[in-house]
């Protein structure tokens, strides 16, 4: 019998919908489906490393990543972001929950083996570079998550 394929495209850069993404993807490896998810746009900034990484870039590509969080726990919330208050508020109440926060469900999706692709598209648009992003993911353009997403089960664009 063949595996079963979810494939999320995620686009947003919002703290809630990327760890939304993430308990999906996690509880799919979970089934035994095959996991792909392909960030691009906003969604690359969930992978991007904490830490500024020094690479030569173009005054606009400067000013992009200046603009953009750096990492999953640098990110806004979709709605009541309340001048930074409301990420805080959710960190807090996963804590207290014993939830594990975004960077413990990426880090738990890369032991599942999930496929965590960032879209080369868009890093280029963005002057971004494979030194800023964190390890162990893929890179690949809008035919490799298609080729993914044709034989998916489950297709989700978050």
């Amino acid at each position: 019998m063949e595996k079963k394929r979810t494939t999320i495209v995620l686009f947003s850069g919002d703290y809630d919908k990327a760890m939304a993404a993430y308990i999906i993807a996690n509880g799919a490896a979970a089934y035994d489906h095959e996991v792909t998810i392909f960030h691009t746009f906003w969604g690359i900034n969930v992978l991007r490393k904490q830490e500024p990484v020094v690479v030569k870039k173009g005054i606009l590509e400067k000013l992009f990543a200046k603009m953009m969080p750096r990492g999953a726990e640098q990110l806004g919330l979709s709605n009541m972001h309340m001048a930074g208050m409301g990420p805080k508020m959710i960190k807090h109440v996963v804590t207290k929950h014993n939830a594990l926060t975004l960077t413990q469900l990426i880090d738990m999706a890369q032991e599942q083996e999930v496929k965590i692709v960032t879209c080369t598209m868009t890093m280029d648009l963005l002057g971004l570079q494979q030194e800023e992003l964190v390890d162990g993911i893929e890179y690949a353009g809008v035919a490799a998550y298609l080729a993914d997403a044709e034989d998916g089960n489950v297709n989700l664009f978050i």
